[in-house]
């Protein structure tokens, strides 16, 4: 039986349940600008998620003839799985937790303040390295852009919706090529519409196994690439 979507949730049908239907992330960024094309030369900002998002979304820019920004935000992983994580710190500071993760960690107070703590400075740390000094645009009377490469279970993408809200953001989308069922399930509901190309079901799920090529983007040539669009 085929997934129904929440309304608000755009899909590309012919690319549903499928893996490697994109060459790399430019090529997924190319898809989601087509996808978003409305939006071209519009009142409107793309916010990319570091690092993986960069590279989407610079195609994206380009395309659509949009100011490029950067939403930093870093899950909080588990001392013993730096892979593994129970909550996110956005880039305005603010942190959001799985509670029904956290609960069956075991950590105490004390491990979570400095895991909660550390994540925080790694988020100075990269806001700095990719925006410097430059004020926070304003979102009250634009369209906010959230990019990522791909939702695997979305927590993070929910805590830079909220990081987005809480700085003026009134009308802040979704954009992503590719995103598991249960992340969609949480992260539409808090935006005003989710464009997902590559929408997949089931219990498995894994962000790379919709690109043919696939390796981890390194900070330094994120930067690099998002400072390329800076205006």
């Amino acid at each position: 039986m085929k997934t129904r979507l929440p309304d608000n949730v755009i899909e590309t049908a012919e690319l549903r349940d499928r893996v490697a239907v994109f060459r790399d992330r430019e090529h997924a960024g190319e898809i989601m600008a087509a996808m978003l094309n409305r939006y071209a030369g519009a009142r409107a900002i793309l916010f990319a998620v570091p690092s993986g998002g960069v590279p989407v979304a610079a195609v994206m820019a380009e395309r659509l003839r949009l100011r490029l920004e950067v939403a930093v935000v870093s899950k909080i992983t588990l001392p013993w799985n730096t892979e593994a994580g129970y909550g996110a710190v956005a880039f305005d500071g603010s942190v959001l937790l799985n509670r029904g993760i956290l609960s069956r960690t075991g950590l105490s107070k004390e491990q979570i303040e400095e895991s909660q703590r550390e994540t925080l400075e790694k988020v100075e740390r990269r806001l700095r390295e990719f925006r410097g000094d430059r004020p926070l645009p304003d979102l009250e009377t634009t369209t906010a852009i959230l990019i990522d490469d791909g939702l695997a279970s979305g927590f993070t993408m929910l805590a830079a919706i909220g990081a987005l809200r809480a700085i003026g953001g009134q009308d802040v989308i979704v954009a992503v090529p590719t995103a598991s069922e249960t992340a969609v399930e949480l992260v539409a509901p808090a935006a005003e519409s989710l464009y997902c190309a590559n929408f997949r079901s089931g219990a498995s799920f894994a962000v790379a196994s919709a690109y043919k090529h696939w390796e981890d983007v390194e900070e330094q040539d994120a930067v690099k690439l998002f400072r390329l669009h800076l205006t």
